[in-house]
């Protein structure tokens, strides 16, 4: 069976291969997809976890649909519902996901997988187990904004309430909150059809307060 090293080679390799050993030239148009935040640090707001998890499968399903590899660092206290994500479109044989100690660790492997160019999206889930997100170092973000710019990768920081000031300062390219719509789950039993609804309260491309809103399903058990 190869190891991890052996791997990350052929991921590498082969998004290189796709990629005519440059950065994709494309169109970016304004919505809420892997090519619009190619390149890009983008930070997800939520005081709901479901609603962050869902804006960012959103982005997951269509880097994956692109032929990027895409890949998940968490904690070992506190991850997404795999069925959820299955079931919400996301291939997760496909999707590597890293489990880490403490949320403090995620930064420090985020970089070092940023920079090994191989995944066309990272995902940072900063919530720890106790809803409080991790302290990322002043010169992280100047960091990972120049790498996902350098490799092409959209870099995803999911963080917590938005009604506090982010702690990333200036250089998030993209800043958004993701929340169920108003009317999203059908009060009838069994039925979990509903919305998300993310609204772009800071973009360095466009002007922000932008929205997308697209159907979604509500966790197994909502009622």
């Amino acid at each position: 069976m190869p190891d991890v090293a052996t791997k990350l080679d052929d991921l590498i390799a082969a998004r290189y291969l796709r990629r005519g050993d440059i950065p994709h030239k494309r169109k970016k148009e304004r919505r809420w997809s892997r090519d619009t935040l190619a390149g890009r640090l983008v930070e997800i707001l939520s005081v709901s976890a479901p609603a962050r998890l869902t804006a960012a499968f959103g982005v997951v399903r269509d880097a994956q649909r692109q032929g990027e590899s895409a890949v998940w660092i968490t904690t070992t206290h506190f991850s997404f519902f795999p069925p959820d994500a299955a079931e919400g479109g996301v291939d997760l044989d496909s999707m590597p996901v890293v489990r880490l100690p403490l949320v403090n660790d995620i930064p420090r492997a985020a970089d070092t997988l940023i920079r090994s160019g191989a995944f066309g999206l990272v995902v940072m889930d900063l919530i720890g187990k106790v809803g409080k997100g991790a302290c990322i170092g002043s010169g992280a973000p100047a960091r990972f904004a120049g790498l996902a710019k350098k490799h092409d990768t959209t870099v995803i920081l999911l963080t917590g309430d938005p009604h506090n000031s982010s702690r990333l300062g200036p250089l998030v390219s993209l800043r958004a909150e993701a929340r169920r719509g108003s009317k999203s789950f059908s009060s009838f039993r069994g039925d979990r059809r509903g919305v998300i609804e993310i609204h772009i309260i800071k973009d360095k491309l466009w002007a922000a307060n932008w929205r997308h809103t697209e159907p979604c399903r509500g966790p197994a058990g909502l009622r």
